[in-house]
């Protein structure tokens, strides 16, 4: 039986948890697996905003992909407008080794999904080009932006900006914690096993895991993973 690896992605947390979008995408992977008798046996759902591009900014595109390399899955993304708007990403998500289809764009070959990709990054550079000249006249008419504002002056206290700096440390902890959540009972086992740190490292890397910044496994990330998950 084929098996295959479902993606789906919402761009905001506001639509991770409201679940916008993600039921008719992980509907749409179910239907196309039904016909031709495929095994879901994966989905990985992802929470980003769209401007953070390439595979090192989306830690469960990074674990569907290592899930589907191992088993020699399909990756089946829900919807592709949800998941890249540059040619650089598409190139490396085409070139990580992994069949993938698209659904929104099931029967598009290679060279037409760069076509795609392409146009949606010119259009996200547009819109960047006219927001950034909108905001200059604006300024050069007068006009004051963000904590320069007068309703803005003397808002945050010395206490106040200490207490953003801690709860944006707990959040960098909680998002590094959250990236390896599949990762850290399988580590557990290996240590369990008698493994080292390094040999644990040197095993997620051979398995094709990569950390969440793409890069390949050593013995203190995975020390530290494992302390975070204590």
């Amino acid at each position: 039986m084929k098996k295959v690896i479902g993606y789906r992605r919402a761009s905001t947390q506001r639509q991770g948890r409201s679940g916008l979008g993600l039921e008719a995408q992980q509907a749409a992977i179910e239907a196309f697996c039904k016909p031709q008798g495929a095994a879901l046996v994966a989905t990985y759902t992802e929470v980003e905003t769209g401007k953070k591009n390439g595979i090192s900014n989306r830690p469960q595109l990074r674990k569907a992909l290592a899930h589907a390399r191992m088993m020699g899955a399909t990756l089946v993304i829900g919807k592709l407008d949800r998941l890249a708007r540059n040619v650089a990403f598409l190139s490396a998500l085409m070139e990580a080794g992994v069949d993938f289809k698209a659904l929104d764009c099931e029967h598009a070959d290679p060279f037409t999904i760069h076509i795609l990709a392409a146009v949606a990054e010119k259009e996200a550079r547009d819109i960047s080009a006219r927001t950034k000249a909108a905001l200059a006249a604006y300024k050069a008419r007068g006009g004051v932006l963000g904590s320069a504002r007068p309703e803005c002056a003397g808002n945050l206290s010395p206490e106040a900006m200490e207490k953003g700096r801690q709860l944006a440390a707990v959040a960098r902890h909680e998002k590094a914690v959250a990236a390896y959540a599949d990762l850290v009972p399988v580590m557990r086992e290996m240590r369990d096993r008698g493994m080292t740190y390094r040999a644990i490292a040197g095993e997620l890397t051979a398995q094709g895991y990569t950390t969440r910044r793409g890069k390949v496994w050593n013995h203190i990330q995975v020390r530290l993973v494992l302390e975070r998950a204590e």
